[in-house]
């Protein structure tokens, strides 16, 4: 099942992808369930956003697959490697990533993102899977010349725009089985299965659980694999996820 957030009439709501139409939904469904109001609306009409908006956090991973890591002349780490960002940086998807001035050297990282259903807390692997809401297609983008000059990586993977998220979080979704693939323009410059991920999702979400409880509609996002590159304004990225959706995205400068 589909989950889209989406704009109609000048109201937010929430529904699911039926083919070209959207059944509207009484509420946002990890809280309220997903009753249905009997209205349709084509997809043509809406306009789709973020699928969620964290309430609490957005916990990243970095250097999870192993090639991503050594085209950084990195190592794996030996523990997942985790950092945060905002929730003010995410749009949805064909909103506009902007660069900020403050960095010449913008990077695109496709990623899977992780979305929470339950309060989860010291939650063990072999029941980490319950906890999941949906899956939805993520872009982290980073600012690199900031990541390596500032040493820490808040500033550079938190400005404005920097989390595109979206089109929509697919309930039922074997990540095992799938695979991410990153466009730049027509041009592919990632690929690779979620199988190459160093730490897998119930993994994370032990890991991660056993630090900071995580909240419905909190986010994971499970790392990028090698092939991650910088974008100028005027760029499309796509990021595609088979069986969860594409997500794309144009680039602007600052004004």
């Amino acid at each position: 099942m589909k989950i889209a957030r989406f704009s109609h009439n000048d109201a937010i709501r929430y529904g699911v992808l039926d083919d070209k139409e959207l059944v509207v939904l009484a509420g946002d469904p990890m809280f309220a369930g997903f009753e249905t109001t009997g209205e349709r609306v084509p997809l043509g009409d809406a306009a789709l956003l973020a699928p969620v908006i964290p309430r609490s956090k957005i916990v990243c991973v970095g250097k999870n697959y192993a090639a991503h890591a050594a085209e950084f002349d990195g190592e794996v780490p030996d523990e997942p490697l985790l950092f945060l960002k905002p929730n003010t940086s995410v749009i949805g998807p064909g909103d506009t990533i902007v660069r900020p001035p403050q960095s010449q050297n913008t990077h695109f990282e496709g990623e899977l993102a992780v979305v929470i259903g339950r309060i989860a807390k010291n939650v063990k692997a072999d029941d980490a899977l319950g906890y999941v809401f949906g899956y939805t297609v993520a872009n982290d983008v980073t600012a690199r010349d900031l990541q390596r000059s500032d040493g820490q990586w808040s500033r550079a993977k938190g400005f404005d725009t920097f989390l595109p998220l979206g089109p929509a979080i697919e309930t039922d979704f074997d990540y095992v089985q799938g695979e991410v693939i990153t466009r730049l323009g027509d041009e592919v410059k990632q690929r690779a299965p979620f199988t190459d991920m160093v730490f897998g999702i119930p993994q994370l979400i032990e890991y991660i659980s056993a630090a900071f409880t995580l909240l419905p509609g909190d986010v994971i996002l499970t790392g990028t694999p090698e092939g991650v590159g910088p974008f100028d304004a005027g760029d499309t990225i796509e990021i595609e996820i088979p069986g969860v959706g594409t997500l794309r995205n144009t680039a602007r400068n600052a004004a």
